[in-house]
């Protein structure tokens, strides 16, 4: 074992007694009756512990490192520097949800998975919701109304509203009738009444609350350079999306022009959200058949490797997310199992939705626009990458990481996908092209909103009358930018980067200029596998994995127990 070995280790030994949630996650058992210390201390040991790890991977040498191994130390750095950019915002004073994630994840994660037998999982379970009354009043105590923002405090209260009817109501229910069933509602009495405690404090914390919520253009800038690896500031950034927005609009002009006669695309994907399944269930049995047939598709062209033993399951939203995300999402097998088992979940109401709303719901979710969600979801998108990433990264790459190639790469497995011919209908197309779009839209938004440029109606302005969201979800898309700065612009320049890295690798196999359709399917499956293989790395550093690392050369090994 090397230092840096050793160093690792020690490193994520660390991250994972300080937040067993996500240790749990990752599929270590021995972390399953714990929750995560949010007091203040626990925070600023945090932050002072992300200072020394930094001091000590930066002080790591080249010499006698392999390049797969300078990458493992610079992916630590990175995110470090990551956490140490962000530790003076101090988000722990300013989000509710910070406490009540850990407390909702952590529970609905260990029967998600099911990696321990049931008597087990109840144990553990009971011992996470003993633990949530404590949790949340941590964050009673930390939360600082001179901090916080009346608009991230009430996306944290319609969380903590759908939270406590899911530990009272829902999970007994993933234990059969009987003494198991019994001991988990008695918990989760306990469990709700310290949710019923928090919703009183927030209610009353909120009409306090008038901090700020803008990230500031010097830590946006700071983020994606030194985080990300890239080389633009937040106006550069935002010049960048500003110029995809054209771009792709006019693309989209003359895709509806040659589709329908119109180039008025927004009245063309107005008319083909009206064709939508009646039901939330019906919009789930079309979200599994896509799902199936991107994954023949991958199968019969060769674009990707298909991992033996993979699969993924499409299943309802969770109750307590369907307030705060009102779009598809995807959760993966336990990084260090041998699970290759998906959820990919699709976007179901909050409960007391009105019927009326439900069906504006659905309209977002029309037959032809399920094939890109699909997509970028699972095959080859979030599904297959953190399948393949999963059994040939690194045990760091595994933990850390960043949307902006998570995100970027499941982008682009739109576009390779439309690329290829799996898209048949025009109509289908415009919607993949509106999706771009709306990701451009994202970071012309996010980045204007933390510089100070725009305000958040100012933003909600500009999502309803350049993407066709309606006003309500614009209301909702605009609040996550403000809750969560640099991750709406992730997706696009992700894509974008992957796209520009894709030109390198092909150039060096003899394959520049050619028309991406007709590319050697077998030089763009290399590029898929290699690429998806090296983790969710910051964008400079995959690049660097891709082209510096042999061809079959991975930096994995057997996972630590669990």
């Amino acid at each position: 074992m090397t230092d840096l070995d050793t160093l690792i280790e020690g490193f994520l030994t660390n991250e994972f007694e300080t937040s067993p949630v996500l240790a749990s996650s990752l599929g270590l058992t021995e972390y399953d009756e714990r929750l995560d210390d949010l007091s203040a201390d626990a925070f600023k040991k945090r932050d002072a512990d992300a200072v020394e790890w930094l001091a000590r991977f930066e002080a790591v040498p080249d010499d006698g490192l392999s390049a797969d191994a300078r990458i493992d130390r610079d992916l630590a750095i990175a995110m470090l520097r990551g956490r140490v950019i962000v530790a003076d915002w101090q988000g722990w004073k300013r989000d509710p949800l910070v406490y009540s994630g850990p407390a909702l994840s952590g529970i609905f994660g260990l029967f998600l998975h099911r990696i321990r037998p049931e008597s087990e999982l109840v144990d553990a379970a009971i011992a996470r919701l003993e633990q949530i009354p404590r949790a949340l009043e941590q964050g009673a105590a930390n939360l600082d109304a001179d901090l916080a923002s009346e608009l991230i405090v009430g996306r944290g209260l319609a969380s903590a509203r759908a939270g406590g009817r899911y530990v009272r109501d829902l999970v007994p229910m993933e234990a059969p009738e009987g003494p198991q069933r019994d001991r988990l509602r008695a918990a989760g009495e306990k469990a709700g009444a310290g949710f019923d405690a928090w919703i009183t404090f927030l209610e009353a914390f909120k009409s306090r609350a008038h901090g700020e919520w803008r990230f500031g253009e010097e830590r946006y800038t700071r983020l994606l350079r030194e985080r990300e690896s890239l080389t633009y500031d937040a106006r550069t950034l935002r010049a960048r999306g500003e110029a995809e927005y054209d771009r792709l609009d006019a693309e989209m002009r003359a895709l509806a022009f040659r589709a329908r006669g119109t180039e008025d695309w927004r009245s063309v994907l107005d008319e083909a959200n009206r064709d939508h399944a009646p039901t939330e269930e019906g919009m789930r049995a079309a979200y599994a058949d896509w799902t199936e047939r991107a994954r023949t598709f991958l199968a019969e062209t060769g674009l990707v490797t298909l991992p033996n033993g993979e699969s993924c399951i499409v299943e309802p939203s969770p109750v307590f997310q369907r307030p705060v995300i009102g779009v598809a999402s995807y959760n993966g097998s336990p990084a260090f199992t041998d699970l290759l088992l998906g959820h990919f979940f699709v976007p179901f109401a909050p409960d007391g939705t009105p019927p009326e709303e439900v069906q504006k719901r659905l309209e977002a979710n029309s037959y032809d626009g399920i094939p890109t969600v699909a997509v970028h979801e699972t095959y080859p998108g979030h599904h297959w990458h953190i399948t393949w990433s999963k059994i040939h990264a690194s045990h760091i790459r595994l933990v850390l990481g960043t949307p902006y190639f998570s995100e970027g790469w499941a982008l682009y497995a739109e576009q390779v996908m439309r690329e290829r011919g799996f898209f048949t209908d025009p109509v289908q197309e415009l919607y993949h092209l509106e999706a771009t779009l709306f990701r451009a839209a994202r970071i012309i938004v996010d980045t204007s909103l933390h510089i100070g440029d725009m305000d958040f109606e100012q933003g909600v302005t500009f999502m309803t009358t350049k993407t066709p969201l309606p006003e309500p979800t614009a209301r909702a898309e605009v609040g996550r930018y403000c809750w969560w700065p640099t991750q709406a612009s992730a997706y696009l320049t992700g894509c974008l980067e992957i796209l520009r890295i894709r030109d390198r690798f092909l150039a060096s196999k003899g394959q520049a200029g050619i028309e991406p359709a007709k590319v050697d399917v077998a030089i763009l499956r290399e590029f898929h596998d290699r690429l998806a293989a090296t983790g969710r790395l910051p964008l400079g550093l995959a690049e660097r994995a891709l082209m510096d690392v042999e061809p079959g050369a991975t930096a994995g090994g057997a996972p630590p127990a669990g």
